[in-house]
């Protein structure tokens, strides 16, 4: 028997602590209480069940994880499931066992720590929020079906709970002002443009009508016309005045109260804050003073590998001026359309394709589609990855954010989609909900294992030949760079008193970003702090891991098994891989040549 199936028996209750004869060992209940735990967590979070599986059970709820009521009802679920694992006995599972059980208490603990932190009272920043969030949705090219009538009928249910989201948001937002948990104010002037595009009166300009836009040309007159007038009439009476009444609290109300200090340090308790925040996210107990200096490292060293390439194209000048100067010549901006973009990425996977089976002896099932952002939010967004649905219904997708495809570069192409696409996400995430794991280990995330392999995935380019190509490989260095300045503003923000105007100088000077880029930059580390510090730490783990490796098993080595070794258990805590890899290492030293 699979050792993560429960065989349910028909007197059984349906509660993880239901000890059935079947149910005989830890093992087995360790598998119940996983899956229950799973499930509970999804029905508590319809918007990851509808990510995550693709089912239609889901498509109609949003819950509003801002109230009393949800918190609560959080914190109880991880509560139990802690109660529950410290009932089994640890030493009667198996080691696969033990490592589940040791991941999902470490999730608990995490969790029960981080909701003593108030994010609930600042739950919008520039990026919009969650009514932005739906909107966008309304696409139908992001995880909310729109191909059939009842996936319209059930998009709308979503949009009705709206309204109060709104309510619950001002209130939280009246309580930060009154307590000191207020976000910084550029962050909410920079958010403003999306939450004003929510209140535009002409229904049929309205993002919230976008659904209806697209509507499939299958569906009869009469449904047409019964989706659309409900749309039309959901907008009209519940939406747009819930939406000019948030715009209204913002504008007037909330942001004058706003702070002008940009870490979170300047928060009550912010320093405690951070502190966990940088355990959160690189799941290592580096302080953020070890992590500032290990970036100031880094961005020596990634800078003088960039003059290598200054010299290759004889550019005369300091290197943040070649730097400015290869982000604006015309050389390196061929494009003219959207669909040559598009066409560059899909040709570059193909060739990506090709040298694939040469790294890993693995890949995933589920397809990768290239698409462009929604306009919506264009303006704000990064270019990102979305994962693909467990039933298979929908692929995995790199989204690319295209705002003028005259301006859009082919310098950081290649170890873009390295990074989003495969085989940075795409095949962590694909192949890790495939593995024969418990669903809360199949869907997990550790944001310093899984971004940590995105980054790193992006140094392959040098085994495929991709940075040959002195601009290709400028990308590469330009990303890398990016993440060690990471390192240094984060926890310049967060600690050291930086202001925004300090760390965006800091990117134009390092890097040779144009002042809105390294604002956009700076205000994401602002909005997310400790985030951005995973990708380059947990990076350097893999590649640390990779050299300890290959130096310790000499001819034994094989890069191909190292890559299948670090996503055969899905994301990890950076110190649980590392002891996976060293005890990896020592199997294979103890075996014949």
């Amino acid at each position: 028997m699979n050792k993560y199936r429960v065989l349910f028996c028909g007197l059984c209750v349906a509660s993880a602590m239901t000890i059935c004869p079947a149910w005989a060992d830890d093992g087995a209940r360790l598998a119940a209480i996983s899956e229950k735990y799973f499930q509970d967590m999804l029905a508590l979070n319809p918007l990851e069940g509808t990510q995550i599986t693709g089912e239609a059970k889901y498509e109609d709820k949003l819950e509003i994880t801002i109230s009393p009521a949800y918190r609560a009802r959080n914190k109880a679920l991880m509560q139990r499931v802690q109660k529950q694992l410290a009932a089994l006995n640890f030493s009667k599972l198996s080691p696969p066992d033990q490592l589940t059980y040791d991941l999902l208490r470490e999730k608990l603990r995490d969790g029960l720590e981080g909701i003593t932190y108030p994010d609930y009272l600042m739950p919008i920043d520039q990026y919009g929020g969650i009514p932005v969030n739906v909107a966008q949705l309304g696409s139908g090219q992001q995880i909310q079906p729109l191909k059939t009538v009842a996936n319209y009928r059930n998009y709308l249910k979503r949009l009705e709970v709206l309204p109060a989201w709104v309510d619950f948001a001002m209130t939280n937002m009246r309580e930060g002002i009154k307590r000191g948990f207020v976000s910084p104010k550029p962050l909410i002037v920079s958010g403003l443009p999306a939450f004003k595009a929510l209140t535009e009166s002409n229904i049929e300009k309205n993002p919230f009508y976008t659904a209806i836009t697209v509507m499939p040309a299958s569906f009869s007159a009469q449904d047409r016309s019964a989706l659309t007038k409900a749309y039309r009439l959901t907008i009209e009476k519940k939406l747009l005045p819930a939406m000019m009444k948030f715009h209204t609290f913002i504008e007037n109300e909330y942001l004058p109260k706003c702070r002008d200090s940009a870490g979170i340090d300047a928060l009550p308790g912010g320093k405690d804050w951070y502190a966990y925040d940088v355990r959160h996210y690189t799941t290592t107990l580096m302080t953020p003073e070890q992590i500032h200096q290990l970036g100031l490292k880094e961005v020596a060293r990634i800078r003088a590998e960039m003059e290598k390439i200054q010299a290759h194209y004889q550019f005369k000048g300091s290197l943040t001026e070649f730097l400015k100067w290869a982000d604006q010549d015309a050389q390196f901006k061929p494009f003219k359309t959207e669909k040559e973009v598009l066409d560059a990425y899909a040709e570059l996977n193909r060739k990506i394709l090709a040298k694939l089976p040469e790294l890993f002896g693995r890949a995933p099932k589920a397809s990768l589609e290239i698409r462009p952002e929604p306009e919506l939010t264009r303006a704000t967004a990064s270019d990102h990855y979305s994962s693909p649905a467990a039933d298979g219904s929908r692929p995995g997708v790199f989204y690319a954010v295209i705002e003028d495809a005259g301006k859009y570069s082919n310098t950081g192409m290649t170890t873009l989609f390295l990074h989003e696409g495969q085989p940075g996400h795409h095949y962590h995430i694909a192949i890790q909900q495939e593995l024969p794991l418990p669903k809360f280990r199949q869907h997990g995330w550790f944001t310093a294992y899984g971004e940590g392999w995105a980054l790193y995935a992006e140094t392959l380019g040098h085994e495929m030949g991709l940075y040959a190509d002195p601009n290709a490989y400028l990308g590469h260095l330009n990303d890398e760079l990016l993440r060690a300045v990471r390192l240094v503003t984060d926890t310049g923000l967060h600690t050291k008193g930086w202001t925004r105007e300090q760390t965006i100088k800091y990117m134009m000077d390092t890097q040779g970003y144009s002042e809105s880029e390294s604002r956009r930059a700076t205000e994401r580390y602002m909005a997310g702090p400790g985030q951005a510090l995973a990708y380059k730490i947990g990076s350097l783990k893999i590649q640390e891991l990779r050299d300890r490796a290959r130096a310790r098993l000499g001819d034994k080595f094989s890069l191909k098994a190292y890559h299948d070794l670090v996503l055969s258990e899905g994301a990890l805590p950076l110190t649980v891989l590392a002891k996976k890899v060293d005890t990896w290492i020592a199997a294979q030293a103890a075996m014949p040549q």
